[in-house]
């Protein structure tokens, strides 16, 4: 075209050579809508307000959790000034835990009781709050229980000292006893370096980083800092629980009452053998010397297979129970695409138009595909859980359900989009229904097919974790399980990596066939 071809159609059609005047504001008037609709989003959703609200020392507990775990020694405070330090019951140091980061200094007092009181020995010993005459002996172990000694003996036998006698069978009350009890006079609780905790019946001093704060306790009634709290301890209300951090180190929790330390460690605990177990504090080394050269721990089984049985019967970690849910998972998400496949196959042929030649068919078949897929997986299992009762079977049930629908939606879609060319030449040649299909449309779809169903059955083995926290069956259940008590996040990290192994297996299964399926169409 010429400058003079071109001059003449300008005249003619001016308003076609013009350039758009709103084209030149485009890329302003996206900025300004992408800003705006931010603006509005931010408003709507309140993030100002829930960032503001955000404490992130929750969720770095919550992370510190999945990669540790906790001890949790509890130093009971009673009102006559006695303390005792209690562990719990299934507490992960062992049955009887001697901590080296706890420096217990020990003595006994005498209690008096009976007569309607139940009062100490009168005066105190200074520092400490206990009765002057109630300490002997200095450093007993961790874990001595107090012995209480009977009133009376019997025909003459097991008179205690202390006993009082007289006037109390004259006036009807009680004779008043004393009892010996051991106690803990003072103890020292370490958090490596990050700090450490003195701990007596009156008062507790916490030092970290340089600082200290010294704490007063008057024993059910208050607890009252002698100085301003620093940064890392708290105190909500006024003489009520002040709480110490000293970060992934753990935290101690000084009430009227107790002093509670949570010491925090690296690692899973008793990831092997729990504390039940004949290995459990046993080194690598002395494990395999006690499994090949060692005494038979049970007479009526090898070292070998006791330790097997230790772990697989975990009590902190149910290994095997674990490994059984999550092939009950896995097999959930087989058998529910699998038969979802098979299902939609058919049912595809009758949704595509250029297939089957009757609109009532392809309606109701791609409507009871609409119906099956826009019910979501989970509430399919709430649905199928209450039907069959909690297991695997309503998770296979809910899978099937809907990826019925959507594969069945995807395959007739793939079915509409065919090269008629390839089926009207198989039809040319005087072929049957059944063999126009099977050589005219089957070899362009068959590879499709499948690489949805093994996608499908990938992303099911995601699902099925989802689902079985509703009590579908798998390890999502026992995922919920551990996430319900909000204590054993490292259980969860556990059965998360699991799954995330798993998912990846499956991924690079499932990639690698559907390439290979590809290749060959």
């Amino acid at each position: 075209m010429t400058a003079i071809d071109y001059d003449a159609i300008s005249e003619r059609h001016e308003e076609l050579l013009q350039a758009n005047k709103w084209k030149r504001f485009a890329p302003l008037i996206m900025l300004v809508a992408i800003v705006f609709y931010s603006v509005y989003c931010w408003w709507f959703f309140a993030v100002g307000e829930t960032l503001r609200r955000v404490d992130l020392s929750i969720a770095e507990n919550y992370l510190a959790d999945w990669i540790s775990y906790e001890a949790r020694p509890d130093f009971d405070i009673e009102t006559d000034g006695a303390m005792q330090i209690v562990f719990p019951r299934f507490s992960p140091l062992g049955k009887d835990p001697k901590p080296d980061w706890i420096v217990i200094e020990r003595g006994t007092m005498e209690r008096e009781i009976g007569g309607g009181s139940q009062n100490s020995s009168a005066g105190s010993s200074a520092g400490s709050g206990l009765p002057a005459t109630g300490f002997t002996g200095e450093g007993d172990q961790i874990g001595t229980t107090s012995q209480k000694r009977p009133a009376t003996g019997f025909m003459g036998e097991g008179a205690q000292l202390g006993t009082t006698s007289g006037g109390g069978s004259e006036t009807g009350e009680e004779a008043p006893t004393t009892e010996t009890v051991n106690v803990v006079r003072s103890a020292q609780v370490s958090f490596g370096n990050a700090g450490e905790i003195d701990v007596t019946p009156k008062r507790v001093t916490v030092k970290r980083g340089g600082e200290s704060v010294v704490l007063v306790i008057d024993v059910d009634r208050s607890v009252r800092p002698q100085s301003p709290l620093p940064d890392w301890a708290a105190q909500k209300y006024e003489d009520g629980k002040v709480t110490v951090r000293f970060g992934f180190d753990g935290r101690a929790e000084i009430e009227d009452d107790a002093v509670k330390i949570r010491r925090r460690f690296f690692g899973w605990e008793n990831f092997l053998f729990d504390i039940n177990s004949p290995y459990f504090g046993m080194s690598t080394g002395e494990v395999l010397n006690t499994i090949v050269r060692g005494e038979r721990l049970d007479p009526s089984r090898s070292n070998l297979s006791l330790a097997w049985n230790n772990i697989l019967y975990n009590a902190s970690w149910q290994h095997l129970d674990v490994w059984i849910k999550l092939l009950q998972t896995i097999v959930m998400a087989f058998v529910g695409t699998l038969f979802a496949s098979i299902v939609a196959f058919p049912l595809a042929f009758l949704a595509a138009r250029n297939i089957t030649r009757n609109r009532f068919a392809n309606h109701l078949t791609k409507r009871f595909f609409d119906f099956q897929r826009s019910v979501d997986m989970f509430i399919w299992a709430l649905f199928f859980t209450r039907a069959f009762g909690p297991g695997p079977l309503a998770g296979i049930s809910a899978i099937f359900f809907t990826d019925t629908g959507t594969l069945g939606k995807l395959y007739s879609e793939s079915l509409e989009n065919i090269d008629g060319r390839q089926r009207e030449g198989v039809r040319s040649v005087g072929a049957t229904p059944t063999l126009v299909q099977r050589f005219g449309v089957l070899p362009q779809v068959l590879p499709v097919f499948a690489s949805h169903a093994l996608y499908f059955w990938e992303s099911n083995t995601r699902s099925a974790t989802i689902i079985g926290a509703v009590g579908a069956g798998g390890i999502g259940l026992k995922l919920w399980e551990a996430m319900r008590t909000n204590q054993d996040w490292e259980n969860v990290a556990y059965m998360v990596l699991l799954i995330l192994i798993t998912v990846y297996v499956f991924d690079r299964i499932s990639t690698a066939l559907r390439v290979r399926l590809m290749r060959q169409n």
